[in-house]
Protein backbone atom coordinates (compact mmCIF):
# COMPACT_ATOMS: atom_id res chain seq x y z
CA UNK A 1 0.00 0.00 0.00
CA UNK A 2 2.73 2.57 0.54
CA UNK A 3 4.21 2.01 -2.81
CA UNK A 4 0.49 1.90 -4.51
CA UNK A 5 0.18 5.52 -2.89
CA UNK A 6 3.39 7.07 -4.48
CA UNK A 7 2.91 5.62 -7.31
CA UNK A 8 -0.28 6.80 -7.32
CA UNK A 9 0.31 10.32 -5.79
CA UNK A 10 3.27 11.24 -8.25
CA UNK A 11 1.60 9.67 -11.37
CA UNK A 12 4.73 7.32 -12.27
CA UNK A 13 7.01 4.52 -11.19
CA UNK A 14 10.11 5.43 -9.50
CA UNK A 15 11.41 2.61 -7.74
CA UNK A 16 12.56 0.58 -10.78
CA UNK A 17 12.09 -1.74 -13.50
CA UNK A 18 12.77 -4.96 -11.07
CA UNK A 19 10.58 -4.00 -8.48
CA UNK A 20 7.45 -3.50 -10.37
CA UNK A 21 6.77 -7.48 -10.68
CA UNK A 22 7.77 -7.97 -7.22
CA UNK A 23 5.09 -5.12 -5.86
CA UNK A 24 2.76 -6.07 -8.24
CA UNK A 25 3.13 -9.80 -7.07
CA UNK A 26 3.15 -8.77 -3.22
CA UNK A 27 -0.26 -6.76 -4.08
CA UNK A 28 -2.17 -10.06 -5.55
CA UNK A 29 -0.58 -12.04 -2.63
CA UNK A 30 -1.32 -9.46 0.44
CA UNK A 31 -5.08 -8.96 -1.11
CA UNK A 32 -5.72 -13.14 -1.25
CA UNK A 33 -4.20 -13.59 1.87
CA UNK A 34 -6.60 -11.13 3.50
CA UNK A 35 -9.72 -12.60 1.40
CA UNK A 36 -8.64 -16.01 2.48
CA UNK A 37 -8.17 -15.27 6.35
CA UNK A 38 -11.94 -13.79 6.68
CA UNK A 39 -12.82 -17.09 5.12
CA UNK A 40 -10.35 -19.27 7.64
CA UNK A 41 -11.89 -16.69 10.46
CA UNK A 42 -16.22 -17.72 9.07
CA UNK A 43 -14.89 -21.76 9.27
CA UNK A 44 -13.38 -21.45 12.37
CA UNK A 45 -16.38 -19.54 14.25
CA UNK A 46 -18.83 -22.28 12.05
CA UNK A 47 -17.05 -25.33 14.27
CA UNK A 48 -16.89 -22.99 17.42
CA UNK A 49 -21.29 -23.02 17.05
CA UNK A 50 -22.10 -26.38 15.18
CA UNK A 51 -20.15 -28.70 17.95
CA UNK A 52 -18.82 -26.68 21.11
CA UNK A 53 -18.01 -29.49 23.00
CA UNK A 54 -15.26 -30.22 20.03
CA UNK A 55 -14.46 -26.93 19.57
CA UNK A 56 -11.28 -26.86 21.76
CA UNK A 57 -10.11 -30.54 20.63
CA UNK A 58 -10.22 -29.57 16.72
CA UNK A 59 -9.22 -26.43 16.90
CA UNK A 60 -6.11 -26.45 18.41
CA UNK A 61 -2.68 -23.91 18.42
CA UNK A 62 -1.20 -26.47 16.27
CA UNK A 63 -4.62 -26.60 13.72
CA UNK A 64 -4.94 -22.61 13.61
CA UNK A 65 -0.95 -22.39 12.88
CA UNK A 66 -1.39 -24.82 10.07
CA UNK A 67 -4.20 -22.89 8.50
CA UNK A 68 -1.84 -19.34 8.66
CA UNK A 69 0.65 -21.30 6.65
CA UNK A 70 -1.78 -23.29 4.52
CA UNK A 71 -3.59 -19.45 3.47
CA UNK A 72 -0.22 -17.23 2.90
CA UNK A 73 0.96 -20.38 0.54
CA UNK A 74 -2.34 -20.67 -1.37
CA UNK A 75 -2.01 -16.66 -2.03
CA UNK A 76 2.07 -16.87 -2.63
CA UNK A 77 1.31 -19.74 -5.09
CA UNK A 78 -1.79 -17.29 -7.39
CA UNK A 79 0.37 -14.78 -7.21
CA UNK A 80 4.34 -14.70 -7.18
CA UNK A 81 4.39 -18.35 -9.15
CA UNK A 82 2.58 -17.06 -12.05
CA UNK A 83 3.97 -13.23 -12.14
CA UNK A 84 7.82 -14.43 -12.17
CA UNK A 85 6.68 -16.90 -15.03
CA UNK A 86 5.21 -14.16 -16.89
CA UNK A 87 1.68 -15.76 -17.38
CA UNK A 88 -0.08 -12.64 -15.96
CA UNK A 89 1.39 -10.38 -18.58
CA UNK A 90 -0.18 -9.64 -22.43
CA UNK A 91 2.85 -9.85 -24.78
CA UNK A 92 1.92 -6.59 -26.80
CA UNK A 93 1.81 -4.71 -23.96
CA UNK A 94 4.36 -4.60 -21.17
CA UNK A 95 3.89 -4.08 -17.48
CA UNK A 96 6.69 -1.67 -17.01
CA UNK A 97 6.63 1.48 -20.37
CA UNK A 98 8.14 4.91 -20.60
CA UNK A 99 4.83 7.05 -21.09
CA UNK A 100 6.66 10.06 -21.25
CA UNK A 101 10.99 10.44 -20.82
CA UNK A 102 11.91 10.17 -17.37
CA UNK A 103 8.10 9.11 -16.38
CA UNK A 104 7.70 5.26 -16.07
CA UNK A 105 4.56 3.62 -15.26
CA UNK A 106 4.04 0.20 -13.32
CA UNK A 107 0.11 -0.89 -13.88
CA UNK A 108 -1.65 -4.18 -13.47
CA UNK A 109 -2.42 -5.19 -16.92
CA UNK A 110 -3.18 -9.33 -16.72
CA UNK A 111 -4.30 -11.35 -19.41
CA UNK A 112 -7.74 -12.10 -19.17
CA UNK A 113 -7.65 -15.89 -18.09
CA UNK A 114 -5.11 -14.77 -15.33
CA UNK A 115 -7.83 -12.08 -14.04
CA UNK A 116 -10.58 -14.82 -14.33
CA UNK A 117 -8.48 -17.36 -12.06
CA UNK A 118 -7.45 -15.29 -9.84
CA UNK A 119 -10.43 -13.83 -8.89
CA UNK A 120 -11.90 -16.68 -8.50
CA UNK A 121 -9.27 -18.03 -6.11
CA UNK A 122 -8.61 -14.88 -4.45
CA UNK A 123 -12.79 -13.67 -3.71
CA UNK A 124 -15.58 -15.67 -5.63
CA UNK A 125 -14.69 -18.93 -4.31
CA UNK A 126 -14.30 -18.00 -0.38
CA UNK A 127 -17.21 -15.04 -0.89
CA UNK A 128 -19.53 -18.03 -1.79
CA UNK A 129 -17.96 -20.12 1.27
CA UNK A 130 -18.15 -16.93 3.59
CA UNK A 131 -21.85 -16.49 2.45
CA UNK A 132 -23.00 -19.86 2.81
CA UNK A 133 -21.30 -20.68 6.65
CA UNK A 134 -22.94 -16.76 8.24
CA UNK A 135 -25.95 -17.93 6.59
CA UNK A 136 -25.21 -21.25 8.52
CA UNK A 137 -24.48 -19.78 11.74
CA UNK A 138 -27.41 -17.42 11.61
CA UNK A 139 -29.64 -20.66 11.66
CA UNK A 140 -27.55 -21.89 14.07
CA UNK A 141 -27.78 -18.71 16.58
CA UNK A 142 -31.82 -18.26 16.09
CA UNK A 143 -31.55 -22.14 17.08
CA UNK A 144 -29.57 -22.22 20.07
CA UNK A 145 -32.41 -18.99 21.18
CA UNK A 146 -35.40 -21.37 20.75
CA UNK A 147 -33.55 -23.86 22.67
CA UNK A 148 -32.28 -21.31 25.50
CA UNK A 149 -36.57 -20.05 25.29
CA UNK A 150 -37.38 -23.64 25.73
CA UNK A 151 -34.84 -24.11 29.00
CA UNK A 152 -36.28 -21.04 30.87
CA UNK A 153 -40.12 -22.57 30.74
CA UNK A 154 -38.86 -24.79 33.11
CA UNK A 155 -41.71 -27.33 34.39
CA UNK A 156 -43.37 -26.52 37.80
CA UNK A 157 -41.09 -29.44 39.27
CA UNK A 158 -40.09 -29.45 42.94
CA UNK A 159 -36.41 -28.36 41.34
CA UNK A 160 -37.86 -25.55 39.16
CA UNK A 161 -39.75 -24.24 42.36
CA UNK A 162 -36.17 -24.94 44.23
CA UNK A 163 -34.11 -23.60 41.11
CA UNK A 164 -36.91 -20.23 41.25
CA UNK A 165 -37.00 -19.78 44.79
CA UNK A 166 -32.97 -19.54 45.36
CA UNK A 167 -32.80 -17.31 42.27
CA UNK A 168 -35.46 -15.09 43.84
CA UNK A 169 -33.33 -14.76 47.25
CA UNK A 170 -30.55 -14.07 45.20
CA UNK A 171 -31.82 -11.73 43.06
CA UNK A 172 -32.54 -7.81 43.96
CA UNK A 173 -36.09 -6.44 43.28
CA UNK A 174 -36.38 -4.78 40.44
CA UNK A 175 -37.92 -1.48 40.83
CA UNK A 176 -41.29 -1.11 38.53
CA UNK A 177 -41.27 0.94 35.12
CA UNK A 178 -43.87 1.47 32.95
CA UNK A 179 -41.48 0.92 29.81
CA UNK A 180 -42.94 -1.77 27.54
CA UNK A 181 -40.31 -5.00 28.32
CA UNK A 182 -38.06 -5.87 25.39
CA UNK A 183 -37.55 -9.62 24.86
CA UNK A 184 -33.83 -10.64 25.28
CA UNK A 185 -34.16 -13.48 22.84
CA UNK A 186 -36.03 -10.82 19.66
CA UNK A 187 -32.18 -8.73 20.95
CA UNK A 188 -30.44 -11.71 20.47
CA UNK A 189 -31.91 -12.18 17.08
CA UNK A 190 -31.38 -8.92 16.28
CA UNK A 191 -27.71 -8.77 17.31
CA UNK A 192 -26.95 -11.75 15.35
CA UNK A 193 -28.25 -10.22 12.38
CA UNK A 194 -26.53 -7.15 12.56
CA UNK A 195 -23.31 -8.91 13.56
CA UNK A 196 -23.68 -10.89 10.13
CA UNK A 197 -24.98 -8.07 7.98
CA UNK A 198 -22.00 -5.72 9.32
CA UNK A 199 -19.86 -8.40 8.27
CA UNK A 200 -20.32 -9.78 4.80
CA UNK A 201 -21.81 -6.21 4.18
CA UNK A 202 -18.17 -4.19 4.59
CA UNK A 203 -16.56 -7.39 3.19
CA UNK A 204 -18.49 -7.30 0.16
CA UNK A 205 -19.13 -3.62 -0.44
CA UNK A 206 -15.10 -2.99 -0.09
CA UNK A 207 -14.19 -5.85 -2.78
CA UNK A 208 -16.91 -6.92 -4.98
CA UNK A 209 -16.30 -3.45 -7.14
CA UNK A 210 -12.57 -4.50 -7.51
CA UNK A 211 -12.72 -7.91 -8.20
CA UNK A 212 -15.74 -7.54 -11.36
CA UNK A 213 -14.20 -4.48 -12.40
CA UNK A 214 -10.68 -6.46 -12.73
CA UNK A 215 -12.22 -9.11 -15.02
CA UNK A 216 -13.81 -6.07 -16.93
CA UNK A 217 -10.49 -4.39 -17.55
CA UNK A 218 -8.50 -7.68 -18.72
CA UNK A 219 -11.37 -8.07 -21.58
CA UNK A 220 -11.75 -3.86 -22.53
CA UNK A 221 -8.63 -2.06 -21.77
CA UNK A 222 -10.75 1.14 -22.56
CA UNK A 223 -13.88 0.61 -20.39
CA UNK A 224 -12.36 1.41 -16.93
CA UNK A 225 -10.52 4.88 -16.59
CA UNK A 226 -7.41 4.54 -14.62
CA UNK A 227 -8.41 7.43 -11.91
CA UNK A 228 -11.49 4.72 -11.14
CA UNK A 229 -9.50 1.36 -10.85
CA UNK A 230 -7.37 3.56 -8.24
CA UNK A 231 -10.72 4.21 -6.63
CA UNK A 232 -11.24 0.50 -6.16
CA UNK A 233 -7.96 -0.73 -5.65
CA UNK A 234 -7.89 1.56 -2.54
CA UNK A 235 -11.97 0.81 -1.63
CA UNK A 236 -10.41 -2.65 -1.36
CA UNK A 237 -7.54 -1.60 0.53
CA UNK A 238 -9.71 -0.31 3.17
CA UNK A 239 -11.17 -3.62 4.10
CA UNK A 240 -8.26 -5.05 5.74
CA UNK A 241 -8.25 -1.18 7.86
CA UNK A 242 -11.69 -2.10 9.00
CA UNK A 243 -11.52 -5.58 9.83
CA UNK A 244 -9.82 -4.81 12.92
CA UNK A 245 -12.41 -2.64 13.77
CA UNK A 246 -15.30 -5.22 13.01
CA UNK A 247 -14.72 -8.33 14.47
CA UNK A 248 -12.67 -6.72 17.78
CA UNK A 249 -16.50 -4.64 18.20
CA UNK A 250 -18.86 -7.91 17.43
CA UNK A 251 -16.45 -10.61 18.61
CA UNK A 252 -15.12 -10.90 22.64
CA UNK A 253 -12.63 -13.49 21.60
CA UNK A 254 -11.26 -10.99 19.30
CA UNK A 255 -11.32 -8.04 21.59
CA UNK A 256 -9.80 -9.79 24.15
CA UNK A 257 -7.02 -11.54 21.76
CA UNK A 258 -6.03 -8.15 20.92
CA UNK A 259 -5.94 -6.96 24.32
CA UNK A 260 -3.11 -9.76 25.03
CA UNK A 261 -1.47 -9.18 22.12
CA UNK A 262 -1.05 -5.13 22.65
CA UNK A 263 -0.47 -5.74 26.68
CA UNK A 264 2.12 -8.53 25.77
CA UNK A 265 -0.08 -11.29 27.35
CA UNK A 266 -1.88 -9.20 30.04
CA UNK A 267 -5.31 -10.99 30.29
CA UNK A 268 -8.28 -8.56 29.84
CA UNK A 269 -9.96 -8.25 33.29
CA UNK A 270 -13.69 -9.74 33.80
CA UNK A 271 -16.17 -11.00 36.08
CA UNK A 272 -16.89 -14.17 34.29
CA UNK A 273 -14.76 -16.71 32.43
CA UNK A 274 -15.31 -17.33 28.68
CA UNK A 275 -14.11 -18.77 25.51
CA UNK A 276 -12.08 -15.41 25.42
CA UNK A 277 -10.08 -16.69 28.06
CA UNK A 278 -7.36 -19.13 26.11
CA UNK A 279 -10.70 -21.37 26.10
CA UNK A 280 -10.19 -22.50 29.37
CA UNK A 281 -13.75 -22.79 30.13
CA UNK A 282 -16.96 -22.55 27.59
CA UNK A 283 -20.46 -22.58 28.60
CA UNK A 284 -23.42 -24.82 27.19
CA UNK A 285 -26.81 -25.29 27.53
CA UNK A 286 -27.33 -29.78 26.78
CA UNK A 287 -30.30 -31.38 27.03
CA UNK A 288 -30.06 -35.11 28.90
CA UNK A 289 -32.25 -37.86 27.89
CA UNK A 290 -34.69 -37.76 30.09
CA UNK A 291 -35.57 -34.03 28.55
CA UNK A 292 -34.02 -32.28 31.24
CA UNK A 293 -31.84 -29.01 30.63
CA UNK A 294 -28.66 -27.87 32.45
CA UNK A 295 -25.64 -25.82 31.91
CA UNK A 296 -21.82 -26.84 31.51
CA UNK A 297 -19.06 -25.03 32.39
CA UNK A 298 -16.46 -27.52 30.24
CA UNK A 299 -12.96 -27.71 30.29
CA UNK A 300 -11.06 -28.82 27.55
CA UNK A 301 -8.12 -29.31 29.31
CA UNK A 302 -9.69 -32.21 31.10
CA UNK A 303 -12.22 -34.85 31.26
CA UNK A 304 -14.59 -33.86 33.40
CA UNK A 305 -17.23 -31.89 33.28
CA UNK A 306 -19.03 -29.49 35.47
CA UNK A 307 -22.54 -28.98 35.35
CA UNK A 308 -25.05 -26.99 37.25
CA UNK A 309 -28.29 -27.75 36.73
CA UNK A 310 -30.66 -24.52 35.86
CA UNK A 311 -30.16 -22.04 33.10
CA UNK A 312 -28.09 -18.54 32.48
CA UNK A 313 -30.02 -18.07 29.39
CA UNK A 314 -28.66 -14.54 28.90
CA UNK A 315 -25.20 -15.33 29.31
CA UNK A 316 -25.30 -17.93 27.15
CA UNK A 317 -26.98 -16.09 24.37
CA UNK A 318 -24.10 -13.11 24.75
CA UNK A 319 -21.88 -16.29 23.94
CA UNK A 320 -23.67 -17.31 21.56
CA UNK A 321 -23.62 -13.98 19.52
CA UNK A 322 -20.63 -13.52 20.49
CA UNK A 323 -18.95 -16.60 18.79
CA UNK A 324 -20.89 -15.50 15.13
Amino acid sequence: MTFAGVNDLLGYWIFGMWFCDIWIAFDVMCSTASILNLCAISLDRYIHIKDPLRYGRWVTRRVAIGGIIVVWLLAGLISFVPISLDLHRNDDQPMYEEIVEEHPTCALDITPTYAVVSSCISFYVPCIVMLGIYCRLYCYAQKHVKSIRAVTKLPDTSMAKSFRSKSSRCKPPKPQTKTKPTSPYHVSDHKAAITVGVIMGVFLVCWVPFFCVNIVAAYCKTCISHRAFQVLTWLGYSNSAFNPIIYSIFNTEFREAFKRILTKGARARGNQPSTSECGEFRSVVVQKRNGSMVECNISPRSSADSCQVGVMAQRHRDTIVSAI
